[in-house]
């Protein structure tokens, strides 16, 4: 058992969400703003944070989700060229693992 208070490991924790590495997170959710997220699947998601925790857990809304394809091509044709895809997703929950890194306001 710890020989602070409570209290105090909360403070604690609150300050590195408002100053550490997960404050674009914690900003993100205060102020309702966009966030850019490049996932391990080479799949970008753009949307609005609603919580996350210290994993990087993260429930998204209004994402849009974006990545590139090539497409299949028949003997003896050129290779294609990639083409950019994209769709939209009202809510969804992401796991932290997935996340490579996070942008804030990305204009």
């Amino acid at each position: 058992m710890s020989a602070r208070p409570m209290d105090e490991d909360q403070e604690k924790k609150e300050d590195e969400f408002s100053t550490g590495p997960l404050s674009v997170l914690t900003m993100s959710v205060k102020n309702n703003t966009q966030v850019l997220i490049n996932c391990r699947n080479n799949k970008k998601l753009l949307g609005r944070v609603k919580a996350f925790d210290r994993h990087c857990n993260m429930v998204l809304e209004n994402v849009r989700e974006m990545w590139t394809e090539v497409p299949k091509t028949g003997k003896g044709k050129k290779k294609a060229k990639p083409v950019n895809k994209d769709r939209f997703i009202s809510k969804m929950f992401l796991r932290g693992d997935s996340v490579i890194i996070v942008l804030r306001n990305p204009k």
